[in-house]
């Protein structure tokens, strides 16, 4: 990400793929900064943060118990985390969840009840807000990107097929379909329909 002063740089890594690099996140990033697309963009700057988070993206399905005695889960303590690829939600789910939270603790306040009986009014609160209906809306997806084409084949596809499409280098030109369907055949027709419906799905 581009700041108005500084780069912020980032990967992400699930915890299954990180047990088989064998290599800590640490490691990881230093070889993502050596990349020769990356190095120059951050050669003479200086580290100013560092900062690690694991999120649960699990989805609706993995939502622990919400509400106890004297406690409430919020954001992604409570997993309310929504990943669909192009990016991954968390804030305005956390804000929402925590706004729930509030007043389910002044509701509790008023009758000087917070046990788990009262505090249950924070899953109604949630229930009706956009937090519960956007989890349940995406409940499908997290199983969708567990698909590593997603990741890997579907990207490279991309790219072979707007070099295809941009790339003036002097050759007789092609048709729009032989541009397409070669990349598009190196992943597989099946492929690329069955998992265009699981993605259509899924959202």
């Amino acid at each position: 990400y581009t700041n108005r002063s500084s780069i912020s740089l980032g990967i992400v890594v699930t915890i299954a793929e990180l047990d088989k690099a064998k290599k800590s996140v640490h490691e990881m990033l230093e070889q993502f900064k050596a990349h020769p697309a990356v190095q120059p963009l951050i050669k003479g700057g200086k580290l100013v943060e560092y900062s690690g988070h694991m999120v649960a993206e699990g989805g609706y399905d993995m939502i622990p118990e919400l509400y106890g005695n004297g406690v409430l889960a919020v954001g992604d303590a409570a997993h309310l985390v929504i990943n669909v690829g192009y990016t991954v939600r968390g804030m305005d789910l956390a804000v929402g969840s925590a706004i729930a939270a509030a007043q389910a603790v002044i509701e509790a306040h008023k009758k000087q009840d917070y046990s788990a009986g009262s505090l249950a009014v924070y899953k109604k609160l949630l229930d009706e807000s956009f937090v519960m209906k956007d989890m349940k809306h995406f409940k499908k997806f997290p199983h969708f990107m567990e698909n590593k084409r997603i990741f890997n084949d579907y990207p490279e596809m991309a790219d072979s097929i707007f070099a295809n499409v941009f790339v003036v280098d002097g050759s007789a030109p092609k048709s729009m379909r032989s541009k397409l369907m070669g990349p598009m055949k190196k992943v597989g027709l099946m492929k690329l329909a069955s998992d265009g419906f699981k993605g259509i799905r899924a959202l």
